[in-house]
């Protein structure tokens, strides 16, 4: 069953369930359509955790690309602090360049903004090429999105709502653009509909709604109209004006009435004509068929259902249409859900030491046989405080709580397969006489 078909059977049952009769809390009690199984990949049960502490499927391994406060690879470039969300670009030369945001909230740092977005380029082997920074200035990035024109979206998650985003060029040449008409507010996340060409943005708040930004003169960013989602009882999507983005006097959630609630939007994820967003506060997963204008609910976690709790980050494997599920907490599991409506455990980070941490920014490189992701608070060789001084989290195992990066590699079904090589036979024919 493709994505698509397994929307249409869980909208059905989402209306089904007579339960969207409110636009401000339509998922509420809806049971998503997913299942718990045992997933493509099999159970993890009984496995053991690799030389990295990561327990994974039969086939597939793992390493660790870059320790916060130490050089990756022999480049020298240190790795920064808190990794978040993160998103490949190809190099056009069978390599890639991974753009990772630095979770540095304001706060920690007062008088300064240290969080950020570093990149490393990694060659068609997986080698590190080179690691830099390419955005500075910035704070609170969490997750954000990759365009189709090959930047990255870096989103900042403001507390006090005047957080920015801002588009980063991943090979470091451009400089960063802020994007203040997409609006000062607690932003998560973001995805790029190629088609509608339009933007999709997540609020992390309680009361926080779903966006939409439709730029003047696609693809340049930096003007447009911005608006907010609403839902009604059949699951119809319409879409209603924010009359001021910039939130002087009243912050953008409390601007359009009747607007759907996310609470606690987190990572936002395009693919194949659909948006797909997590929420926190109520531990649901969910889509939007961008062509239909219809919602759906697809994961239910409420009451810390399994095997999916603490979603977060999200992205697709573009070649299978599943879905990979982040958890902020939880059991620090990266979760698949499949189009054939089935949720299982993909991978684990087994450290009792990394259980107050979050797994964040999962993404596929562009052949699609490599999934990056961070724990963002894994232990390090350095403390926080003599990587920002200001962030004194006193003696290990609290005070090396940095980030860690980590690439998992293996059969992913959804995997590029280069076309087999065509072979010329020459058949020589010799004259008799």
């Amino acid at each position: 069953m493709d994505r698509r078909a397994f929307l249409r059977r869980s909208m059905a049952a989402t209306v089904g369930a007579g339960t969207l009769g409110s636009a401000q809390m339509a998922a509420a009690k809806v049971v998503g359509e997913a299942q718990p199984g045992d997933g493509p990949y099999g159970s993890l049960e009984g496995r053991e955790p690799d030389e990295n502490g990561l327990v994974l499927p039969e086939g597939f391994t793992s390493r660790i690309v870059a320790v916060a406060g130490e050089p990756v690879g022999d480049t020298g470039y240190e790795w920064h602090l808190f990794p978040d969300g993160a998103a490949t670009f190809d190099d056009g030369e069978g390599g890639w360049y991974y753009a990772c945001n630095s979770e540095v909230f304001n706060f920690l740092t007062p008088g300064e903004q240290r969080g950020g977005v570093s990149a490393i380029h990694f060659d068609a082997e997986g080698g590190i090429l080179d690691a830099y920074r390419i955005l500075d200035g910035s704070h609170s990035n969490c997750a954000g999105g990759p365009t189709p024109w090959g930047t990255w979206l870096s989103c900042e998650e403001a507390f006090v709502g005047d957080g920015l985003v801002w588009e980063c060029d991943p090979t470091g040449v451009e400089e960063a653009v802020a994007l203040p008409a997409m609006g000062n507010r607690t932003h998560e996340g973001a995805a790029v509909d190629p088609e509608d060409e339009r933007v999709y943005l997540t609020e992390d708040r309680s009361e926080g709604l779903l966006y939409r930004f439709t730029p003047d003169n696609y693809p340049d960013l930096t003007s447009g109209l911005l608006e907010a989602m609403l839902v009604d009882g059949s699951g119809a999507v319409t879409w209603a004006e924010v009359p001021d983005p910039t939130a002087a006097e009243t912050p953008t959630r409390e601007q359009v009435p009747g607007a759907f609630l996310t609470p606690g939007g987190e990572g936002i994820w395009y693919h194949d004509g659909s948006i797909f967003y997590a929420t926190k506060n109520d531990n649901r997963v969910h889509a939007v068929d961008l062509r239909e204008q219809r919602y759906t609910l697809i994961w239910d976690g409420s009451g810390d259902r399994q095997p999916l709790t603490g979603v977060d980050n999200l992205t697709v494997d573009a070649g299978s249409g599943d879905l990979f599920v982040a958890e902020d907490g939880g059991n620090m599991e990266v979760v698949v859900i499949t189009p054939e409506g089935e949720v299982a455990s993909f991978c684990r980070v087994a450290d009792p030491l990394e259980e107050n941490s979050e797994i964040t920014g999962p993404c596929f490189n562009p052949d699609r046989n490599r999934l990056y992701f961070s724990s963002q608070r894994g232990k390090g060789s350095r403390l926080t405080r003599d990587i920002i001084e200001s962030i004194d989290w006193g003696e290990p195992p609290e005070g090396n709580s940095v980030g860690i990066t980590y690439e998992v590699s293996g059969p992913f079904r959804g995997e590029v397969v280069p076309p087999p090589t065509t072979t010329t036979t020459t058949t020589t024919t010799t004259a008799t006489t």
